[in-house]
């Protein structure tokens, strides 16, 4: 705030302000017609968990984001949400990574005849001694908790929304995927990625099936909702924006999988441990091709990255299924399946808001944010920004964690598993 009333907009050459008593359109249209770099990220955001929103509200914060102009037509603005918003020289600038991507991007897919597939991990109806097979995989499920099925699901399901990733993907300005078969590395990356990304979700959910363990109309009822809810991580069709959240969301995924493999194995399902091993490995290669890709950028464009980076974690990294709806769940509890579903993981162990924090670290340091020089006074603020955030967020996940721990548990019963209740902190 200032004495004339909220800064808007602040960049090297001038500030825009508006009056308390702005009407919300005025707002707007100053916004959209505000001519600037990628800036601050905007207040407006969708927590991912009340650790990662708190952690953001404390930390300072001296501009607003504000997209610039795209090739000198503006940005647009849909449902209060800025788009397109990459400047004509940064979308040339990505138009220039072909090069770059065919060489250190594409080779970190596999060709088909070297990846795994879901039938070599599942009984083989084929042979003769297959119900063996099956009441083996039976006898291996058995000895696994309910809340370990609950976060397993919430992977799997999370999986199965991949045509929601790939169009995503494809929403974002000079990559996409033009013809549906366009031969650009651009391209080829997607639909290849896409196509790794397929067995997953495909070979969970069989498992699940054969198990015997999961309610598979509830698990599908849930999935055919979230691919029709979608998703929206605010990437604003800004490559920037969207290659910082996938090497995010992917890291996220491999520690999940990785964590569900070592407990699988501990519980003693040694193939289910394979299964979601294999998963994270997958992962972990996604994840590296997506940080090369902003390796790049920050080495093109080390100010407008840092920006962008900055943006995307005062939104924060929205998880990919957090549209999630069995149909159920949330006239029970008052609460939705994506947010019990997250608690769970969060009390295994899986996925926790120290892992969040851990993320952020590993990306700060492989993208050498911290001791980065050079950059624009507003990529200094955002450098800055980053920089500090890890351990607010470790310090209000531990205060987070010790409130949960004094609030009594309740039975909370979940569709996926028939109902069953998992007793957990609310």
């Amino acid at each position: 705030m200032t004495a004339q009333g909220t800064v808007l907009h602040q960049c090297p050459s001038k500030v825009l302000l508006l009056g308390p008593k702005a009407t919300r359109p005025q707002r707007i249209a100053q916004r959209v017609m505000a001519q600037a770099q990628p800036s601050r990220p905007a207040q407006q955001s969708r927590p991912n968990t009340a650790v990662q929103a708190a952690a953001v509200a404390e930390a300072p914060t001296h501009t607003s984001r504000v997209s610039e102009k795209q090739m000198g037509d503006g940005p647009t603005l849909v449902n209060g949400q800025i788009l397109h918003s990459l400047s004509k020289e940064r979308l040339e600038l990505v138009n220039s990574l072909e090069g770059y991507v065919s060489e250190r991007v594409l080779p970190l897919l596999k060709p088909v005849d070297k990846c795994w597939q879901p039938a070599d991990f599942l009984p083989d109806p084929s042979q003769g001694d297959y119900l063996d097979q099956l009441a083996e995989l039976r006898k291996r499920t058995d000895c696994l908790p309910d809340d370990y099925f609950v976060v397993l699901v919430g992977d799997m399901v999370t999986e199965e929304a991949l045509p929601t990733y790939m169009a995503m993907l494809n929403t974002l300005d000079g990559v996409r995927d033009e013809t549906g078969a366009v031969q650009s590395p651009w391209g080829k990356w997607t639909r290849e990625w896409t196509a790794e990304e397929n067995r997953h979700g495909d070979l969970v959910n069989k498992y699940c099936m054969l198990s015997g363990r999961v309610n598979m109309k509830a698990v599908e009822v849930t999935i055919q909702n979230l691919i029709g809810s979608g998703m929206d991580p605010k990437t604003e069709n800004n490559p920037y924006l969207g290659f910082i959240y996938t090497s995010f969301q992917e890291r996220a995924t491999k520690i999940s999988h990785g964590a569900t493999a070592r407990h699988a194995k501990d519980y003693g399902d040694k193939v289910l441990g394979q299964i979601t091993g294999a998963i994270a490995s997958d992962e972990a290669r996604h994840e590296s091709a997506y940080s090369r890709i902003v390796d790049e950028l920050f080495r093109k464009d080390p100010s407008g990255t840092a920006l962008a980076f900055a943006d995307m974690m005062k939104k924060q990294i929205v998880m990919p299924a957090h549209m999630m709806d069995d149909m159920v769940h949330k006239g029970r509890t008052g609460r939705n399946i994506f947010h019990d579903f997250s608690t769970v993981a969060e009390s295994t162990g899986t996925y926790t808001a120290q892992d969040y924090a851990s993320i952020l670290e590993h990306l700060i340091s492989r993208w050498e944010l911290e001791g980065m020089t050079g950059l624009s006074s507003e990529a200094q603020e955002a450098q800055e920004y980053v920089c500090k955030l890890p351990p607010r967020i470790r310090r209000l996940a531990d205060r987070t964690l010790m409130r949960k721990e004094k609030s009594k548990k309740r039975e909370v019963p979940f569709s996926w598993i028939y109902d069953r209740t998992i007793n957990m902190h609310i």
